[in-house]
């Protein structure tokens, strides 16, 4: 399995989660050979000790086993790496079966409060499209293509059911909201979503490109609205992240993508 982060404390968040239980006493294990792999890649064996695409034995995504990179920030460099890591496995024979994207959000009040966890049932881009006079028209209006994927309906309800999560949809915007105005809008817009992110949609395009199915987590750790650094609780963010990925390893080893 694949897990994308957007910055490296997100990884390592994920990480930990992913050493509990594990031979490994460190924060993974970084710097294994991958071609196409991004800078700042953990390469980890996951909780069933397989090697993962990073190591000398077993593949990821079977057995248990995981790579954790950081694919970067905004939707654009999130897909560029996932896609990239994506080809490089498929192409040395040991494909994924699973890509999840993993980090911290804003959540929108009062459906996901800071230290809430989120799972995406629907994953949008949902500032992707035009403005015009009659309001916004996303690319799906348009006639370009698509603005949501949706992750496989069993797997997010076992997921959110082990973990203690609420599912909903999870925004990928490229402007970060930092208004009451806007949260609004995108509220009005989506009315169900519950958190803000910016790398999820991006993740989930390589993902679909490629046959492969996707799931999007997220920690909460500041509510979506006016731009208020002292009400951010990312620490707070990064440990429920932590904890949530820990409940969440053993849901994700034991599913077959064919169930959903």
């Amino acid at each position: 399995m694949l897990v994308a982060t957007a910055v490296s404390v997100e990884r390592d968040a994920v990480v930990r989660a992913l050493s509990t239980g594990s031979d490994d006493t460190e924060l993974g294990v970084a710097g294994r050979a991958h071609p196409c792999r991004p800078s700042g890649t953990t390469a980890h064996g996951g909780t069933s000790g397989a090697a993962g695409h990073g190591g000398t034995s077993g593949a990821a995504g079977h057995g248990g086993g995981w790579d954790v990179i950081v694919a970067g920030v905004g939707a654009a460099l999130a897909a560029a790496n996932t896609a990239s890591a994506l080809t490089a496995a498929a192409l040395n024979g040991t494909p994924y079966d699973l890509v999840v994207s993993a980090g911290i959000a804003g959540g929108f009040v009062p459906d996901a409060p800071v230290g809430a966890l989120v799972v995406a049932d629907e994953i949008v881009a949902a500032d992707l499209g035009a403005e015009t006079e009659d309001g916004f028209l996303s690319v799906t209006e348009l006639g370009f293509g698509t603005v949501r994927h949706r992750p496989p309906g069993e797997l997010v309800r076992r997921v959110a059911e082990a973990v203690g999560a609420r599912a909903g949809a999870v925004l990928t915007v490229s402007t970060v909201t930092g208004t009451a105005e806007r949260a609004a809008v995108l509220r009005e817009r989506h009315p169900t979503a519950l958190a803000e992110a910016m790398e999820g949609f991006g993740v989930a395009e390589a993902a679909i490109a490629q046959g492969v199915p996707v799931l999007e987590i997220r920690a909460i750790s500041n509510p979506v609205g006016p731009r208020d650094r002292a009400a951010w609780r990312i620490p707070e963010a990064l440990a429920a992240l932590t904890e949530g990925f820990g409940k969440l390893v053993p849901v994700l080893e034991g599913w077959n993508r064919h169930d959903s």
